[in-house]
């Protein structure tokens, strides 16, 4: 049985010994790994020691988890999301010593992800406007659209979100609080003015704003698609499956994170007023041809991508719209939609493709190259 590595952030690593990972199932790892005689080795970055090729890593022994020693797998699952420059640049001497480590890069900014995409013409009529987020670029969205969305530029599951609406004559600002991200506030502005702290947080963290996609409803609440596109055996893009992300009743941010619901998406969209049910069928391939798409084209720009997480809408008129991109895809969702058998399969797919890439590596010689390409 080969080793092969699963990187994963220092806080899921210490839950290992206790079997307390937060969003990631060791034992659905586990389960894919023997499946394809693999052996996962759950690994930090700060336990890599380049010098010696050598690691420290959790490796199942009996029913327990034991930290061990032993040689750096040559194929690495990267499941991270570190934010320091010196732990890009580390990864990045993994790389050029010759391990191949998928997913090298997990936190890709809004904005370049939407200036890749917007290359493709065949993509522009599903990306909804995107402008760098200042001042001068939400006024201008404000003037032309009734409501706009403020995003962080590096953010996740759905921190940092502001939404400027307006209605009956007049502008709301919908925000989080700032110590409690599930308490959501609206303040109404003054005529002509942008609160302070807006102004503080566009100066301190780039922003994007966007035209607010007009998402189709479920239970009189907007809900978007979570869309899992992987690499398998072969090193095939495909999409593993999809569910729906419905947005709690006191927001419009639909992560799971921040309090959405998980569905099956079938369910959701057979209850859904613009859809009708003889194009559910269609409406999924569509989403299915779209991100794989999408992904073919980041694949081209972004080091060694092979597992992400896509958001897109649906809007009242039946319109698909690319949302984000998700370098580290959260995949608990589908087992909170009921969907486990392909929860699972999400797990099984990274670890087909690392068994590939160790065979391409195998039969390619014992020294390992990083200018030799494995797909």
């Amino acid at each position: 049985m080969l080793h092969v590595g699963v990187m994963l952030n220092p806080a899921t690593y210490r839950g290992i010994p206790v079997m307390k990972t937060r969003y990631e199932s060791i034992a659905n790892y586990e389960e894919a790994g023997l499946s394809h005689e693999l052996i996962p080795c759950f690994l930090r970055l700060e336990d890599i020691h380049i010098s010696t090729g050598t690691c420290r890593a959790f490796v199942k022994n009996g029913n327990e988890y034991r930290q061990m020693t032993l040689p750096l797998p040559p194929v690495i699952h990267n499941r991270t999301l570190y934010r320091q420059n010196e732990n890009a640049r580390d990864i990045n001497k993994l790389v050029h010593k010759g391990f191949y480590i998928f997913n090298e890069q997990n936190r890709f900014r809004k904005d370049h992800i939407h200036a890749i995409l917007q290359e493709d013409p065949l993509l522009h009529p599903h990306l909804p406007k995107t402008l760098q987020g200042n001042l001068s670029s939400i006024r201008t969205l404000m003037e032309q659209t009734g409501d706009v969305v403020i995003k962080p530029s590096s953010g996740s599951v759905g921190r940092g979100i502001m939404r400027l609406n307006h209605s009956s004559g007049s502008w709301t600002l919908q925000c989080a609080h700032p110590t409690i991200p599930e308490r959501w506030s609206t303040l109404r502005l003054k005529v002509g003015e942008l609160p302070l702290f807006l102004h503080k947080r566009l100066m301190h963290v780039p922003h994007i704003v966007q035209q607010t996609i007009p998402l189709a409803l479920y239970d009189n609440r907007p809900f978007d698609i979570r869309v899992t596109v992987q690499r398998g055996y072969g090193g095939i893009w495909g999409v593993t499956g999809m569910f729906a992300k419905i947005a709690p009743s006191h927001t419009f941010v639909s992560n799971v994170a921040q309090g959405g619901t998980a569905r099956s998406l079938p369910e959701v969209l057979s209850r859904t007023e613009t859809v009708q049910n003889s194009n559910i069928a269609r409406l999924m391939n569509e989403l299915e041809r779209l991100s794989l798409q999408i992904v073919h084209r980041l694949a081209q720009h972004l080091p060694h991508l092979a597992d992400v997480g896509l958001d897109l809408g649906i809007t009242h008129e039946g319109k698909i719209v690319f949302i984000e991109c998700n370098g580290r895809d959260q995949r608990y969702g589908f087992s909170q939609a009921g969907m486990i058998n392909v929860w699972k399969e999400t797990y099984a797919q990274p670890m087909a493709y690392a068994r590939w890439l160790l065979e391409r590596l195998s039969s390619s010689g014992t020294e390992r190259s990083p200018g030799r390409p494995l797909y």
